[in-house]
């Protein structure tokens, strides 16, 4: 003989089970539908490729809403990574799908003085995630760039970083159109 669950007692755990999931926490980071993707196009990054993917997988390791991926040929980049011999700079994001580019100039200036490339990478992903510089700030601030000091290595963005780029990808919608501003990270 077969046990049988009162139908009423199966909907109120239905409905709890149901709330659970689409109810998030008052600490939780906001989440998308679905993840955004952006894809980088490192083919003109020259000595600086291996950083550009380390920087890429800290963003990746500390945000939820947004995953950066690396373009394959022929594959429309949302960001498009340049080494040049200037100070490093980058167009101001959020880049997002089928709409805001962004483009960063890996400048070996700052690598020839000392700063750490990988911190450099994850550092200008950032502004093309739509973070802007907070300086002068701490080495423990990703987005404090060369104010971090040269002995600075932290490619890790901290918890006001990881929210805020979060929260620009909270929302598949296109982010209005805006003029573009180029960041250039010189100390």
């Amino acid at each position: 003989m077969a046990h049988r669950i009162p139908v009423r007692t199966l909907t109120c755990a239905a409905t709890l089970a149901v709330s659970a999931a689409v109810v998030p926490s008052a600490h939780a980071a906001p989440r998308p539908l679905a993840q955004i993707v952006l894809h980088y196009d490192d083919s003109q990054a020259a000595e600086f490729r291996s950083a550009v993917v380390a920087g890429a997988n800290s963003w990746n390791a500390s945000v939820q809403n947004v995953r950066l991926v690396e373009a394959t040929a022929g594959q429309t980049a949302e960001i498009k990574i340049v080494a040049y011999d200037g100070w490093p700079e980058t167009t101001l994001g959020p880049a997002r799908p089928g709409g805001r580019h962004s483009t960063v100039y890996f400048g070996r200036e700052a690598v020839n003085e000392g700063y750490n490339t990988i911190r450099i990478a994850a550092h200008e992903l950032g502004h093309s995630l739509g973070l802007p510089d907070n300086k002068p700030g701490p080495c423990s601030s990703l987005m404090s760039g060369s104010t971090g000091g040269v002995s600075c290595t932290n490619a890790t963005p901290n918890a006001a970083e990881r929210a805020a780029a979060d929260a620009n990808y909270a929302s598949p919608a296109a982010v209005p159109p805006a003029s573009l501003a180029l960041i250039v990270d010189a100390p």
